[in-house]
C-alpha cells in the first residue's frame, strides 16, 4: 500500500479521475459524489463543495456545513470522507460526524482505516471538535472494525422502525486516539 495518501479536494484537471471513482463506487453507493448531478459542470461541482463547506447555499434546513475531501493515492482517488461540522437532530441519530467510502478496487488494503484517521485528525485540527460521532449498520463488519481501530468506542444501538435497520453508534475521542490509522 503506498504511504502518500492525501486528503484533498480534487484540481480541475483531475475531473476524469473523480467521475472513474464516481462510476466504480456508484452501482453500490450512490451517494459516492455528495452534491454532484449528473453532466454538472466539473467547475461548478467544485464551487459547490467550497461553499458546503462555508455553509453557504446549502440544500435543506436540516443541512450542516461539510468539508468534503477526496482520498488520493498519487494520482488515483481511492476514496472520500465527509466531515460535517456539527450535528443536528438527524445527524445525531444516523449520520453523526464522518462519513467515508473506499472505491471497490481498492478495499481490503487499509485504505479506510487510514482515511478515518486523517478525518478524524482534522475534524480535531481544523474544526476544533474534540470527540466526533459516526454510525454504522450493525451488519457492516467492515465498517465496524475501521471504527475500532481508530478507537471507537461503541456507545449503542437502535433500530429505526420504517426499516428495521439497526445502526450502531461509535464515538471517537479526537485528543486523545492513539491511532494513526495504520
Amino acid at each position: 500500500m503506498s504511504t502518500d495518501l492525501i486528503l484533498r479536494r480534487p484540481r480541475e484537471d483531475e475531473e476524469e479521475e473523480l467521475l472513474r471513482a464516481h462510476r466504480a463506487t456508484s452501482p453500490g453507493y450512490p451517494t459516492f459524489l455528495h452534491y454532484y448531478e449528473e453532466g454538472m459542470d466539473f467547475r461548478r461541482y467544485l464551487e459547490v463543495l467550497g461553499e458546503q463547506e462555508r455553509g453557504v447555499h446549502l440544500p435543506a434546513s436540516h443541512y450542516v456545513p461539510t468539508t468534503f475531501l477526496f482520498a488520493f493515492a498519487g494520482p488515483r482517488i481511492v476514496g472520500r470522507v465527509s466531515i460535517r461540522h456539527r450535528l443536528n437532530d438527524a445527524l445525531e441519530k444516523h449520520g453523526g460526524h464522518l462519513g467515508y467510502v473506499v472505491v471497490p478496487e481498492f478495499r481490503r488494503r487499509g485504505y479506510a482505516t487510514r482515511v478515518l484517521a486523517m478525518a478524524v485528525r482534522l475534524a480535531r485540527e481544523r474544526l476544533g471538535l474534540s470527540r466526533v460521532l459516526l454510525t454504522v449498520a450493525d451488519d457492516n463488519a467492515a465498517s465496524i472494525r475501521v471504527i475500532e481501530k481508530n478507537d471507537g468506542v461503541f456507545e449503542s444501538a437502535a433500530t429505526f422502525e420504517d426499516s428495521g435497520r439497526v445502526i450502531r453508534r461509535y464515538w471517537i475521542d479526537t485528543w486523545h486516539s492513539t491511532s494513526d490509522g495504520e
